[in-house]
């Protein structure tokens, strides 16, 4: 086994009005099960980081990246699978219909447009990522406000 984290790409995606897609993993799933995530996935061989980043939110909403607004940052952890991960996530705009989201069946089940003041949700299931979800949404946010957005 490699030393050698998984390399991820994940997006906040954000619409018009400032918000941010948040989508419930299934409570079936291995990693962090029953949590709000952002979309995003492990890089395949032969993969960029932006390949990934725009494959996930395709597989996973059905929608296409439009734009990268910019970077939020590297997080690494590791999962209860006993893992580690360094995944990289991104600020980014989509087309598509924002109401109806294409979720993967079996492994998403709800989803939502959050805001700045309604980020309290993220904490639901708190203690399975350890706040992680929360973090990155925020730096989005703050990306956001940056860029002037």
């Amino acid at each position: 086994m490699s030393d050698e984290p998984l390399l991820c790409a994940a997006g906040v995606i954000v619409d018009d009005d400032g918000r941010v897609f948040i989508q419930r993993r299934s409570a079936t799933r291995k990693l962090f099960p029953d949590t709000w995530d952002i979309v995003g996935g492990h890089v395949e061989p032969g993969e960029s980081l932006e390949e990934t980043l725009r494959r996930e939110v395709t597989e996973e909403t059905g929608w296409q990246v439009s734009i990268v607004l910019g970077t939020i940052g590297e997080h690494r952890y590791r999962g209860d699978d006993g893992l580690e991960r360094l995944e990289t996530d991104y600020l980014i705009r989509v087309d598509g219909d924002l109401s109806r989201p294409r979720l993967e069946e079996g492994k998403h089940t709800a989803f939502r447009w959050i805001g700045p003041d309604e980020v309290d949700v993220l904490d639901e299931n708190r203690g399975i990522d350890d706040g992680l979800v929360r973090q990155i949404i925020e730096g989005g946010f703050a990306l956001l406000r940056q860029i002037g957005l």
